[in-house]
């Protein structure tokens, strides 16, 4: 009975996998509407974002020629409208904080006036991100910028996994440290006469995903940021916050409360994007009498194997760590069954040691892997590539957490799908 109901089960999915044509999925778009077909009775709410097409600005005159040529080399001959806005409020010395959907590049609003600082003025920067791979993917991406363009600006990690002989090296010579709160409060602000020829020369504070920072943590890292404000005027300098974010409903009100000063909020995105459907899956009843339902795991499972089987870039969300090796383990029975192929499915959770993290990440990112299951550390904007679906296991918790992860999906303009299996 079990392999009849198994075969029905494979049946049933390749019918999904395949179009009419007898081609792929191409997309998002396509699965949603084979999904609405097949699954109408499960699927309990559905909408759709209509893409839009980009609003573009010309790289501004005042952007050193040299840092022009790096974004060049590296494909970038135009900003989004945001990213030129952001340029333009920091030249003014304003606190700027930008809030606009997930991939709509905010990491050249602050990358742009930082390292055009550094470069003219010998301007330091401080970066501050919740996690680590944010951090060590950040550090990536200045340091592709500074081969592109040859510029001499020295980009380093500074957390709990620098080895101790390279922080004295970091303090000294470091043009962008990139941390995090805990570090800031813990390793920083104490010592800062260690940090004294870095905090002398401090001109922006770069503070990212800053939705993160609410409640009792968020008071606790106002507190810190006060520390830090008031080490900044022991050494004669006033340093300018961009604060980042791409998901908060009251950009302006929660940054000005984060940093105690008025800021210029950016919420009106210029990057293009692609249609963005939503639907919301409840588990079906497979046993009236009792009123059971089949557990979200299993249909969580189900979208995610219909979507790679279709060609599609899938990540599926889970709440613990437990649940990422268990929908893991499912996966890998079905794509990675033969030992003699690469991996096309792999987990991300905490608990990794460093070097398993960036190989993760590296995979991801260079389009090797087809399926990732993860917890909340891949819910912050560390780059993965390109994404079609996104499943979520289980309600977050929150509607902003909910829109983080549905954003990891969409990039390119194509069209995406997010499940909340629930």
């Amino acid at each position: 009975m079990a392999q009849v109901l198994a075969r029905r089960g494979e049946e049933e999915e390749r019918g999904l996998v395949l179009r009419e044509d007898g081609r792929r999925n191409a997309d998002g778009g396509a699965l949603t509407q084979a999904l609405s077909r097949r699954y109408a009775d499960r699927i309990t709410g559905s909408f759709t974002m209509p893409g839009r097409e980009g609003a573009y600005a010309p790289l501004p005159d005042d952007v050193p020629e040299a840092l022009k040529s790096a974004l060049r080399a590296r494909g970038i001959d135009r900003l989004y409208s945001h990213q030129a806005e952001a340029w333009a409020s920091a030249q003014r010395g304003e606190h700027v904080a930008i809030v606009t959907p997930t991939a709509s590049g905010k990491s050249l609003c602050y990358t742009l006036p930082v390292v055009a600082a550094a470069m003219t003025g010998r301007a330091k920067a401080l970066y501050l991100f919740p996690t680590k791979a944010l951090a060590q993917d950040q550090v990536a991406e200045l340091l592709e910028l500074n081969r592109a363009g040859e510029l001499g600006v020295k980009a380093f990690t500074f957390d709990g996994d620098t080895p101790g002989d390279a922080r004295q090296a970091i303090r000294l010579h470091g043009d962008i440290v990139v941390s995090n709160p805990d570090m800031l409060h813990q390793a920083i602000l104490p010592h800062h006469t260690k940090w004294a020829q870095f905090f002398e020369n401090l001109r922006y504070v770069v503070i990212d995903e800053i939705h993160t920072y609410r409640g009792v943590f968020g008071s606790h890292v106002t507190n810190v940021l006060r520390r830090l404000k008031r080490v900044c005027a022991f050494y004669g300098v006033t340093p300018q916050f961009i604060l980042c974010s791409a998901t908060i409903g009251n950009p302006q009100a929660h940054a000005e409360a984060l940093i105690e000063h008025r800021v210029h909020a950016i919420t009106e995105s210029g990057a293009p994007t692609g249609d963005k459907h939503v639907l919301l899956w409840n588990p079906p009843v497979i046993n009236k009498d009792l009123g059971l339902r089949a557990s979200a795991r299993s249909q969580s499972n189900r979208i995610a194997r219909i979507a790679i089987k279709s060609g599609l870039k899938t990540l599926v969300f889970a709440q613990t760590r437990l649940m990422v090796e268990v929908l893991t383990k499912y996966l890998k029975d079905v794509f990675d069954h033969d030992p003699r192929n690469p991996p096309r499915i792999r987990a991300y959770r905490g608990g990794y040691l460093p070097t398993e993290r960036r190989d993760a990440e590296r995979a991801m990112r260079d389009g090797r892997i087809d399926g990732i299951i993860a917890t909340s550390a891949l819910e912050l904007g560390v780059d993965i590539g390109s994404l079609d679906v996104v499943v979520l296991n289980g309600y977050p918790g929150t509607v902003a957490a909910t829109w983080q992860r549905f954003g990891r999906a969409g990039r390119r303009q194509k069209p995406s799908l997010g499940v909340l299996v629930a």
